[in-house]
């Protein structure tokens, strides 16, 4: 195999850069909403508690109902007026015709504001398989970079869409969801064609680029709005969408052969790598095509589900608080709206630190057979659905308490890291052959809570301390009862559906068990195999981060 030779900055990494900031395009898109909602809508007036008139859901009156108030948060900023703001487009061309500017606000109810941001998420299943077999038909340029670009497109629309009637804004957010499922999925087609064997646990790491984005993207957004108005938060999304879309278009081709300034080495050395993986990959997806999916003994597969089942708790938990932290922060202990941005940001890159060394150790127990693969999986599980469940319920307990909402929301967030080492790595251990197809049917029914969380919340309401806290509750038992399943009865072995004859799925314990010689002396193709179950086990559970 060829020697890479340095030749400065490679494409490969200029290919690692412009994947990372795309995902981190990917959740600008689908997160902007969560925030700007917190300021798009009209702030209540008219909500009196015996003779006095408040504005926040923890407060203490002083005196009778005609004195000041005072809320029991620290820090919390107590005035909810409307500053003034930098006028937008959208605003002159309402005035240029004579229509209602809606300067106050809109006034959408709590069921309203729960569709809008759910809807993102009712057809996002929709495109998880379609968007990888698209890929390898059309390439992923085309693919990722059109299902991002015209998702930030349509952020222009957004604030005309909302001026014109929420049912428009609902459509429009579908829409994107719908186009954005696209992008992950189509993704690793690209790394099979770019990224040598032993490059690509390095290269999946361009997926925590959807972590890092809602990291940074909250607090952004919330000064954004702060200086100018919500408006601008998706003129900044389509804008900074657009550049991007053209150093993608620029700097990135499906594969080393059609890339016109490529150094010859790289070229070289990639398309060596790639030689003997090709082929051992065209052999196993023949191998595939002659026996065909066990789509029944998947769907019947106790495994299986209990891993769905770990995921949808999971899901549910990181969905409910990632999308309406902004308004909880701002609904109940009356945070600014920069403030708003940073509390609801922090938890997510603390997330995304959890998950890598929470690998590390879950590597390490495996690799030094410290504790079965199974137990390492109901380990990471335990975290991310029962550790996870019992912070929220400590959330649920924290009233009026900022720090102690702050510090738990955080750390509910944080731990969910942990499934990356538990539920998601366990579909590459049940069946690295079927690993993508997996994926793709436990993420077509596990996005569901996506809408199902934010309908619940605007039916119960997301105004009052007890509204968050039955909230709050029904997320913690969910992630509880989710988790006790999966620590119960979840199973990382591998299936009998995977098919024994593929020895380059066999996990190296069942290996050792069978004594089979050096796998290297025997079968020439089984470290590339190896190497490609790595991969998929990598980009699975970085796919979550």
């Amino acid at each position: 195999m060829a020697k890479e030779k340095e030749v400065g900055i490679s494409a490969r990494s200029t290919l690692w850069y412009l994947v990372f900031v795309g995902f981190a395009v990917n959740y600008m898109i689908r997160i902007n909403t969560n925030i700007t909602i917190v300021a798009m809508i009209k702030q209540s007036e008219t909500e009196f508690v015996g003779e006095v008139k408040v504005d926040y859901a923890c407060y203490v009156p002083i005196g009778n109902g005609s004195e000041a108030l005072t809320t029991q948060t620290e820090g919390s900023s107590l005035l909810r007026s409307r500053e003034s703001r930098v006028i937008s487009p959208e605003q002159l061309l309402l005035t240029l015709f004579n229509l209602d500017p809606q300067n106050e606000g809109f006034d959408w109810n709590d069921y309203q504001q729960g569709l809008i941001l759910g809807a993102f998420y009712w057809l996002h299943w929709i495109t998880q398989i379609p968007g990888g077999i698209l890929a390898r038909r059309y390439g992923t340029k085309l693919v990722f970079g059109a299902s991002n670009v015209i998702g930030c497109w349509m952020c222009f629309l957004m604030p005309i869409a909302a001026y014109w009637d929420y049912r428009v804004l609902v459509v429009l957010r579908v829409l994107q969801g719908l186009i954005c499922g696209l992008a992950w999925p189509a993704m690793h087609h690209m790394a099979g064609q770019w990224i040598p064997p032993n490059e690509r646990s390095k290269f999946v790491t361009a997926y925590l680029g959807s972590s890092v984005g809602v990291a940074l993207n909250f607090p952004l957004f919330g000064f954004i709005i702060s200086w100018t108005s919500w408006e601008y938060v998706y003129h900044f999304c389509g804008i900074f969408g657009t550049v991007w879309y053209v150093a993608w278009l620029y700097f990135v081709y499906d594969s080393p052969a059609e890339h016109p300034r490529i150094h010859a080495n790289e070229r070289k050395y990639i398309e060596s790598s790639l030689g003997i993986t090709a082929q051992s990959t065209a052999r196993r997806e023949q191998q595939q095509q002659e026996q065909g999916t066990p789509w029944r003994k998947i769907i019947l597969s106790r495994a299986m589900w209990m891993t769905i089942i770990a995921q949808w708790g999971g899901i549910w938990g990181l969905f409910t608080l990632m999308t309406q932290a902004p308004t909880y922060f701002n609904n109940v202990h009356g945070w600014n709206i920069e403030m708003t941005g940073l509390l609801s940001g922090i938890p997510h890159l603390c997330r995304m630190l959890f998950a890598y060394v929470f690998s590390i150790v879950g590597d390490h127990l495996l690799k030094h057979e410290l504790m079965s693969r199974t137990g390492v999986r109901k380990m990471g599980g335990t975290l991310c659905c029962v550790v996870n469940g019992i912070f929220v319920f400590i959330l649920a307990s924290s009233g009026c308490n900022s720090l102690m909402a702050t510090i738990f929301l955080t750390l509910a967030t944080t731990v969910h890291g942990a499934v990356s080492t538990g539920p998601l790595a366990n579909l590459v251990d049940m069946s690295p052959r079927y690993a993508g197809i997996l994926l793709g049917f436990s993420g077509m029914i596990t996005v569901v809570p996506g809408f199902v969380s934010p309908i619940i919340v605007g039916m119960l309401g997301n105004h009052t301390v007890e509204q968050w806290r039955i909230i709050f509750l029904i997320t913690s038992g969910t992630l509880i009862i989710c988790g006790l399943l999966y620590m119960a009865f979840a199973d990382s072995t591998l299936q009998p559906w995977n098919s024994c004859e593929d020895l380059s799925s066999v996990h190296d314990d069942e290996l050792k068990g069978l004594k089979i010689s050096p796998p290297n002396a025997t079968f020439p193709e089984k470290q590339e195999a190896d190497d490609q179950k790595e991969d998929d086990s990598a980009a699975l559970r970085l796919s979550s981060v």
